[in-house]
């Protein structure tokens, strides 16, 4: 009969043992939200402190700037293909900036991925070492890398594209280090067995079966490398950031070529996120999804 009853009288222990825990899952969960709430209080407050102007004050004047520039080039419309096609090689310099950044990190990433993948590593004391560099590329800001270039070669595109392909490198060397860690080693065990160099296992074992995923990181990439290179024109980096720092700079007169520059980059950007996207889908699925 003890041996019937203990079953009995142990599901009521572990059901307060079960609401125990839940209960001390939401006391931590709320003391976690509690200190979050807190922190950005307190931040903003201090924040609000050193501004040039306080937000409470300011915010009823967000919609100011914005209101000016579409009154501004409302009035100056038909003016509005002419800017759009003047500013037109300020973006082709935006997208070569991108593309070639883009380029240079897509191969920085893949080689960083390889020597830093357990079972494909040519030198496997080396992983964390190669780790830590994609750690501290992807770790450092692109304004910060562009701002310090700028002060050692001057103004110009070469800055902010040496800034994009690093910061690159670092994040897809970790985006195809685990891609490369879903890779079948079987074909890398038999090239090895037929006397394959390291970069034959991995031009002819790994790389085929990751492309896909490789070509659409890389792509999504690109589309984020295209905003970063326009924000880096308002530090000297050229391209149309650079134009759109200089019309805002010039402020009433010169709104309307602020609106077209906004007009071509919203654009510009819409146009390359459908076509990439559409490019990603087909790679890893073998389809086009409609929009």
């Amino acid at each position: 009969m003890a041996d019937l009853a203990a079953p009995a009288d142990r599901e009521p222990d572990a059901r307060g043992a079960y609401l125990a825990l839940t209960r001390r899952r939401r006391l931590y969960s709320g003391l976690t939200l509690l200190i979050f709430v807190v922190l950005m209080a307190s931040g903003f407050a201090v924040a609000d402190g050193r501004n040039a102007g306080s937000f409470v004050d300011g915010w009823r004047n967000m919609l100011d700037f914005p209101a000016d520039v579409v009154a501004e080039a409302w009035e100056k419309r038909a003016e509005m293909p002419a800017l759009l096609w003047r500013y037109v090689p300020a973006l082709i310099e935006t997208l070569n900036i991108a593309a070639l950044a883009s380029l240079l990190g897509f191969f920085g990433g893949l080689g960083l991925s390889l020597v830093s993948t357990q079972g494909l590593a040519p030198f496997p004391r080396l992983i964390p070492v190669f780790r830590r560099i994609m750690d501290v590329l992807r770790a450092m800001p692109e304004i910060v890398v562009a701002l310090v270039l700028i002060f050692i070669m001057g103004s110009g595109p070469v800055p902010a594209m040496i800034a994009i392909a690093l910061h690159t490198a670092g994040a897809l060397g970790k985006l195809y280090s685990e891609v490369n860690e879903n890779a079948d080693l079987k074909p890398v065990e038999g090239l090895q067995s037929v006397g394959a160099s390291w970069g034959q296992r991995m031009a002819y074992g790994v790389i085929p079966q990751v492309a896909p995923n490789y070509l659409s990181y890389g792509l999504l990439r690109f589309e984020i490398n295209i905003r970063a290179s326009a924000i880096l024109g308002f530090v000297g980096a050229g391209g149309i950031g650079y134009e759109l720092r200089n019309s805002m700079t010039f402020g009433l007169g010169k709104f309307d070529e602020a609106a077209a520059i906004f007009v071509l980059l919203f654009l510009t950007i819409v146009v390359v996120d459908q076509v990439s996207s559409q490019l990603r889908n087909r790679l890893t699925q073998g389809r086009e999804i409609a929009p």
